[in-house]
Parts: C-alpha cells; structure tokens; sequence
C-alpha cells in the first residue's frame, strides 16, 4: 500500500511539474536560442532600430516563409520579423546558450515572449 501511494504521488507531481512547464514556455527559435517582445513596439510595428536591434538582433523571417502561430511583419527596411500576437520577436545578445533568458525584464520593457 505504502509504495502504491509513494508511486501515484509521484505521478502526479511529475504531471503538474509537466503542465507547468508547457504552459509556461519560453518560446524559442529553432535554434532553442529564447525569443523576447519590447514593450515600446505597438502590434505589427517594430520601432527597435540601430543601436537597439544591435543589442536585440530582429527575428528575421525568410520571405513567403510561414511558421505555426507565428505571423511576419515588415520592418522599415522591408525585411520581414516574425511577431507573436502581432508583438515583433527578438533574440537578445547576452544570451549565449541554447534555454537561456537572460534578457528577461532588461530596462523593464523586454520579456521572454511566451
């Protein structure tokens, strides 16, 4: 009785842990490098030029290409930039690994896009 409790407990914990996990995602590029939104871009603009997209290098989206829950936006310079819910995604340099997000709350307007 005692393992069968020990062992449906675990179950269960390995469940929740699992669903917490997947619900709240860091959403990455294939690459597993983690994608970021800036607070100061408004849906489907980008507003992350020069200095700032040296520190957040856009997410550049290949031409006529499309990715599953994703949409493109076109940037002043007429390349494209995937955006999630139109907010336009961004890696950020600090990071150096796959997982991490470092970036995550810099100057309080850059989060880990979700």
């Amino acid at each position: 009785m005692r393992f069968t409790t020990l062992a449906t407990l675990a179950v269960l914990a390995a469940s929740c842990t699992g669903a917490y996990a997947a619900a709240h995602a860091n959403l990455t590029a294939e690459n597993g490098m983690t994608l970021y939104t800036f607070d100061k871009d408004t849906a489907g603009t980008s507003v992350c030029y020069d200095d700032c997209a040296v520190n957040w290098p856009p997410f550049i989206a290949e031409s006529g290409a499309t990715m599953p829950g994703l949409s493109a936006i076109e940037r002043k310079d007429g390349s494209m930039q995937w955006a999630k819910d139109g907010k336009p995604l961004y890696f950020w340099v600090g990071d150096t690994a796959p997982g991490e997000a470092t970036g995550d709350g810099v100057g309080g307007v850059w989060h880990v896009a979700r």
